[in-house]
């Protein structure tokens, strides 16, 4: 025996309060936007790895011919370095009474203590001490050669090589020890320092330790007999005050160190100072600098804008070509959101992968060429990290626009013309 149940019919306000399930659009995580980009590039490698490419070109270039400028400009600060560009001498001059000066002993200390000055040091000349092969020479053929005293660092400071032997140390500069200058040693007929080799110096007999290569930055050292400066206070009744002082700077502040130098050196008579003026190097130095720097920032940009080009070109081709694709997944349920955030996620998955390579290959070629012509090689960091930045925000902006106009149209248009 079966029973019915009558139901009242169902009223429109009856249904308007039925509840209603929406359905919500699943969320995409990171990992889950970056796997469907990097399946989007995967399922077309060819083109993946022809535009990639394209922008592996266009960074390559920027960073090898930025790299190649920074790594000439690197040489040139090189050669110009070498020519003392920061190099200046501290000398006495004359007094009042038209007299010599005298530099006080601590002037170089007091140099020492003056911010931007990075080396010290100093020579102090003997002009009574001078100097023969030995005691059958006459007194009046002294060749030209003159006799200092000299402190420990002075090579490192003023630039100079030892050519053969070695240089004054803690050992040796308290005794007769002699360094010769490269023309001086010619003059005297010494090829190479041997333990018979002795000079006289003031009428002391000095062995010669070492020879010097030429000195560029100081030529008066080629034709001196160097001394250490506790040997010629004991040996040649040296007064201890330096003659020379040989100061290096930072070279932004070469100009503000020259003019505290003379009161520095000689806080109570400064006008009997005489102090070097930087060297013509340094404006050469820093006009080339200029020269560098506006190259470089045209250099980059044009570079940047190929490959800019290349990454916009490429996502607006690969946006058309997969109309159907995204008309597919916008049927299946996909947002708008959705559809722009992967088609930027692929671009910027493309872009990074070719600013990466662009800048390994740039980076390979500027070394390469650097090695050829026996440069420095030189890659700004700004050049790899503004690089690989610029062409993940112009490869962002290139997808941009055509995964906008993509997630716009509607499913069945995007299904009926892909």
């Amino acid at each position: 025996m079966t029973s019915t149940v009558d139901r009242a019919p169902v009223t429109p306000a009856d249904r308007d309060r039925l509840p209603t399930a929406r359905l919500r659009p699943a969320r995409l995580r990171p990992a889950d936007v970056v796997r469907v980009a990097g399946a989007g590039l995967r399922t077309r490698p060819l083109r993946v790895v022809l535009s990639a490419l394209g922008i592996a070109i266009g960074i390559a270039a920027m960073v090898a011919v930025v790299g190649i400028s920074a790594s000439s400009r690197a040489e040139l600060d090189r050669a110009l370095a070498a020519l003392g560009t920061n190099l200046l001498t501290v000398s006495p001059g004359q007094n009042l009474f038209g007299g010599d000066a005298v530099l006080p002993r601590e002037s170089e200390a007091m140099i020492e203590r003056i911010g931007p000055v990075t080396d010290v040091s100093a020579v102090g000349h003997l002009p009574d001490a001078n100097v023969y092969r030995s005691d059958r020479i006459p007194a009046g053929q002294t060749g030209g050669l003159r006799t200092y005293a000299a402190r420990l660092d002075l090579l490192e400071t003023v630039g100079a090589t030892v050519h053969s032997g070695t240089w004054l140390n803690e050992a040796t500069h308290r005794y007769p020890a002699v360094v010769l200058g490269a023309k001086a040693a010619q003059r005297l007929g010494i090829r190479a320092p041997h333990p018979d080799a002795q000079i006289l110096v003031g009428g002391v007999l000095f062995t010669v330790v070492g020879i010097l290569d030429p000195v560029p930055l100081a030529p008066e050292l080629d034709y001196a007999a160097l001394i250490g400066w506790p040997a010629a206070e004991t040996y040649l009744d040296f007064d201890g005050h330096p003659t020379t002082v040989y100061t290096r700077s930072v070279d932004s502040f070469v100009e503000a160190v020259r003019a505290v130098l003379a009161p520095t050196a000689n806080p109570a008579a400064p006008n009997e100072v005489t102090v070097s003026r930087p060297s013509d190097a340094l404006a050469a130095q820093r006009a080339a600098g200029s020269a560098f720097t506006g190259l470089l920032v045209g250099l980059g940009a044009v570079a940047l804008l190929v490959g800019g080009v290349g990454v916009a070109n490429t996502m607006v081709i690969s946006v058309l070509e997969r109309r159907s694709e995204i008309g597919l997944r916008r049927s299946l349920g996909a947002t708008r959101g959705q559809i722009r955030l992967q088609f930027l996620a692929e671009s910027l998955l493309l872009s990074t992968l070719g600013g990466l390579a662009g800048v390994g290959a740039g980076a390979v070629v500027t070394a390469a060429y650097a090695a050829y012509q026996g440069w420095p090689a030189t890659v700004p960091t700004w050049v790899a990290a503004g690089g690989v930045g610029a062409t993940m925000l112009i490869g962002a902006l290139a997808g941009l626009y055509p995964a906008v106009r993509a997630a716009r149209v509607s499913p069945t248009e995007a299904l009926a013309t892909g």
